[in-house]
C-alpha cells in the first residue's frame, strides 16, 4: 500500500477501513451533492423526462412547485421523517461534530433567536449537522426551541434540494421569510443563519479564517425589528474542509455568477471515497461548534441608523472574543491564526 501511494502520489484509504466509516463518507458525499449540485441535476431529469411518456411527471411537478412557491418564506414544512433519516447522525459522526456552549449560556423561551454562523466555508456543514439534528445538544436542553435553517430562495425553486431542504427545515433567507418567523410573539424560535454569504464562501481556504461581516448589518437591522436576540456561532474547523481551485479566471468568472445569481459556483478540492488526495467529499477534519452567549434585543420597530451600528459593533466584539478565546482550544498554532474582517 505505500508503495502504490508513492507511485500515485496520492494518500490511499486502507481497504480494512470499518463499513461504518465508509457509510458516514457516503453520507458527507450525499450531504455536498445534494446541495450543491442536486437541484441542477433534478432539473435536468424533469427535462429529460419531457422527451419520454413520462412527460406528465415533470408537468405535474412544476405545478406543485409553483403551488407551493410560497412555503419557504412562510415558516417552512418541517417532515419528522426526513429528520428521522440516518443520514444525519452519518454526517454529524464523519467529521465528528461536537457542539460547545460557553459558560453560563441561557436561552429565554419566550424569545426568538438569530443565531449568526462564521464562518460560511465551501458548504456550510458543522451548523446544519449539529444544531438541526436530532438530538443535538440544544435540543435536549430546550426541547420547546423549533430551529429552521434559512438558505436562498434558489434552493427552493429546484427540485431534489427542494424538498429535502424544506423537510429539513429550511426557509428562505429574505427579510419577508426570516421576519414570519422571528416575530411571532408566542417565542421559541431559532433560525441558523450565515450573514458571510456567498463572498465568505470565496474566501474559504483551509487555515484561513476570513469573514464577510464590516459591512454585513442587515441582519442586525432585522434583530432590532423583530427583537429577536442575536446569537454568535463559530465554528473551528469549518474552512478546513475544502481547499479551492485558484486560477484568476475561474475566479472572475465567480465573481460574475455571485453578481448575477447572488451565489457562487465553488470548484472544491475535497477528499475521496478510497483516497483522501482529491474528490469532492468534504476532508474528514473535526468540528467544533462554539455556540455564543444570546445578545438581548430590545424591539425597534424603526430603528435609527445609530441603534444598528452600536448592536453590529456588539456583536463583533462577541463573535472576535469567541474566536480569540478558543482558538487556543481548537486550532493547531493559534497564536499564528488571526480572525480577518471584511
Amino acid at each position: 500500500m505505500a508503495v502504490l501511494q508513492q507511485i500515485l502520489g496520492i494518500e490511499l484509504i486502507p481497504l480494512t477501513e470499518p463499513l461504518t466509516r465508509r457509510k458516514e463518507a457516503l453520507a458527507a458525499a450525499a450531504y455536498f451533492a445534494t446541495f450543491s449540485y442536486g437541484g441542477y441535476l433534478g432539473a435536468l431529469f424533469g427535462v429529460y423526462l419531457l422527451f419520454t411518456r413520462f412527460w406528465w411527471l415533470t408537468l405535474v411537478y412544476i405545478c406543485w412547485v409553483y403551488l407551493d412557491r410560497k412555503t419557504c418564506e412562510n415558516g417552512g414544512r418541517t417532515s419528522d421523517w426526513i429528520q428521522k433519516w440516518s443520514w444525519w447522525r452519518h454526517l454529524r459522526n464523519y467529521f465528528p461534530t461536537r457542539t460547545v456552549l460557553v459558560p453560563g449560556f441561557k436561552l429565554n423561551p419566550n424569545k426568538n433567536f438569530l443565531f449568526c454562523c462564521f464562518p460560511h466555508g465551501v458548504i456550510p456543514c458543522a451548523p446544519f449537522s449539529s444544531l438541526l439534528c436530532p438530538g443535538n445538544i440544544l435540543q435536549k436542553l430546550y426541547p420547546e426551541l423549533r430551529m429552521k435553517i434559512a438558505g436562498l430562495d434558489m434552493y427552493f425553486r429546484l427540485p431534489i434540494s427542494r424538498e429535502i431542504g424544506l423537510g429539513k427545515g429550511g426557509i428562505s433567507c429574505s427579510v419577508k421569510s426570516l421576519t414570519h418567523v422571528l416575530a411571532k410573539p408566542e417565542g421559541g424560535h431559532g433560525v441558523i443563519l450565515y450573514p458571510g454569504g456567498a463572498a465568505e464562501a470565496m474566501y474559504a481556504r483551509p487555515g484561513q479564517y476570513r469573514l464577510v461581516l464590516k459591512d454585513r448589518k442587515g441582519f442586525v437591522k432585522l434583530a432590532l425589528k423583530t427583537g429577536a436576540s442575536l446569537v454568535p456561532v463559530f465554528t473551528f474547523g469549518e474552512v478546513d474542509l475544502f481547499d479551492q481551485v485558484q486560477n484568476p479566471l475561474i475566479c472572475r468568472f465567480q465573481l460574475f455568477v455571485k453578481k448575477l445569481f447572488r451565489f457562487t459556483v465553488a470548484l472544491p478540492l475535497g477528499s475521496g471515497f478510497f483516497q483522501t488526495s482529491f474528490g469532492l467529499i468534504p476532508r474528514r477534519k473535526p468540528l467544533f461548534i462554539v455556540v455564543g452567549q444570546p445578545i438581548d434585543v430590545a424591539r425597534v420597530e424603526n430603528p435609527t441608523q445609530k441603534e444598528i451600528d452600536e448592536l453590529h459593533q456588539k456583536f463583533i466584539k462577541q463573535l472576535v472574543n469567541l474566536f480569540d478565546t478558543y482558538k487556543y482550544d481548537y486550532l493547531v498554532n493559534p497564536e499564528a491564526k488571526i480572525l480577518e474582517l471584511e
